[in-house]
């Protein structure tokens, strides 16, 4: 695997590829303004997890312009466009809907100024700042190039806008409101998604797990509290609560393979009230990623098992042991199916070229996109891939001076949309080409 900060200059000049691609590439460039604007006006008017409302309708007037068969309010605010086009696979292509509760700092001049209140109840200013207005525009322009192009191919087109990626609730919804049984179930599922740490215009891909799987998990931890000048009249959650803490980090260091990729980070630690009170109880929040379910089981019981087994070890009575609880939030991992992955790439690599298509490294990142493929993974082949973001003269003096880029969630990321939307259109569009030959 080529590191991608060790490309040369000339390797990072993006804009063009083998004259093969122009068939693609020829239609794409017309549609680009348009596409644009599209763009702009996404960015500009985010809406948060399961409030997509305004985009999902504005979107799915645009594909059933294009022919598609619509429905709308799967998922309850997803979208699922169909077009049946001979016998053949089912190819469904995935773009998700939601922006973040985060407010803008781009400077962009069509920034985002929109507010909104999601689930935690704290209100904030909204923003794409995962990149998902860049998703949904090029899926418009995957859909143009491959309706325009129905003569080229054979088979059902499935092309769905998923609500509430972010918090990973949005691919459940769609599948338990019957996304496989009211509509074709795909043979092959594609998506892209935008990444913050390499040229904009490049792809990047991992085979086999691409993203880890998330669990958010409770811990309240309960004592004995009183006064702080007589600590050997209570028993302190505090200090046990920083035990369990510590003892945690012995799950990935002790007791995961160094080679099976593993975290567990306590990202909350609220207790007490006051300097000279001992608390009665102390509040953990953690998020813990993996890849394999076999790892993911081995931490989620190796926390229980240490949060009880301290607490005994610290003197707590049995009515007081800690209560573990997992939250709502959960995201299982993303594989992409390895032998349909290395195919892909390696088209992709004749109509890109050689130096726009890398093998990165897998990362501890969510995405339920992987939802999809797990539902039926003996008939679902599946595959995500990155479109890189990072503007040229961002990337290259970052190279150059190890200035810090912005990344996904980040108030700052400003992708270059124009080479995201260009590059994942016509990638999704010919990645369906490929799986969908007339005649086949």
């Amino acid at each position: 695997m080529k590191s991608l900060f060790a490309l040369g200059a000339a390797a990072l000049v993006l804009a063009h590829g083998p004259a093969s691609a122009n068939d693609l590439r020829t239609d794409l460039a017309e549609d680009m303004p348009a596409l644009m604007e599209l763009y702009r006006d996404l960015h500009a008017n985010p809406e948060l997890s399961f409030q997509e409302v305004r985009t999902a309708a504005k979107l799915a007037a645009m594909m059933r312009d294009m022919g598609f068969e619509v429905t709308e309010g799967v998922g309850r605010t997803g979208v699922v466009s169909v077009m049946r086009n001979g016998d053949g696979p089912v190819v469904m292509i995935r773009a998700d809907m939601d922006g973040l509760p985060v407010t803008e700092q781009t400077g962009l001049p069509f920034a985002s100024t929109r507010r909104g209140t999601p689930g935690s109840g704290v209100e904030s200013g909204i923003m794409h700042a995962c990149g998902h207005d860049t998703h949904m525009t090029a899926f418009i322009g995957a859909a143009q190039l491959l309706t325009e192009r129905k003569d080229d191919w054979s088979g059902t087109l499935v092309m769905i806008l998923q609500p509430a990626e972010e918090t990973g609730e949005g691919a459940k919804a769609m599948l338990e409101d019957g996304l496989f049984e009211r509509f074709p179930k795909p043979d092959y599922a594609l998506a892209m998604h935008d990444a913050a740490q390499f040229p904009a215009g490049m792809i990047g891909y991992a085979p086999g797990f691409a993203l880890a799987s998330v669990d958010s998990v409770d811990i309240t931890v309960r004592g004995i509290g009183g006064h702080g000048a007589y600590p050997q009249t209570t028993k302190d959650p505090v200090v046990l609560a920083s035990s369990i803490v510590m003892k945690l980090q012995t799950l990935v260091s002790r007791e995961s393979s160094p080679l099976d990729p593993a975290v567990i980070t306590v990202g909350s630690f609220h207790a007490g009230t006051k300097h000279n009170i001992i608390s009665d109880e102390a509040k953990l929040q953690l998020t813990v990623r993996s890849y394999s379910d076999e790892s993911r089981q081995l931490l989620l019981d190796g926390i229980a098992r240490i949060a009880r087994g301290e607490a005994i070890a610290a003197g707590i009575p049995d009515e007081l042991m800690p209560v573990v609880e997992m939250a709502d939030e959960f995201t299982p991992s993303t594989y992409n199916d390895v032998d349909f992955t290395e195919a892909t790439m390696a088209a992709f690599r004749t109509r890109f070229g050689e130096d726009r298509v890398m093998q990165v490294p897998s990362v501890m990142g969510g995405e339920d996109f992987g939802r999809f493929r797990r539902s039926d993974p003996d008939s679902i082949q599946s595959l995500i891939f990155w479109v890189g973001g990072v503007p040229m003269a961002e990337f290259l003096a970052a190279k150059e001076n190890g200035t810090a880029l912005p990344s996904l969630h980040s108030p700052f990321w400003a992708p270059d949309a124009e080479k995201v939307i260009a590059t994942g259109a016509e990638a999704l569009a010919a990645g369906a080409l490929r799986l969908m030959p007339k005649g086949s």
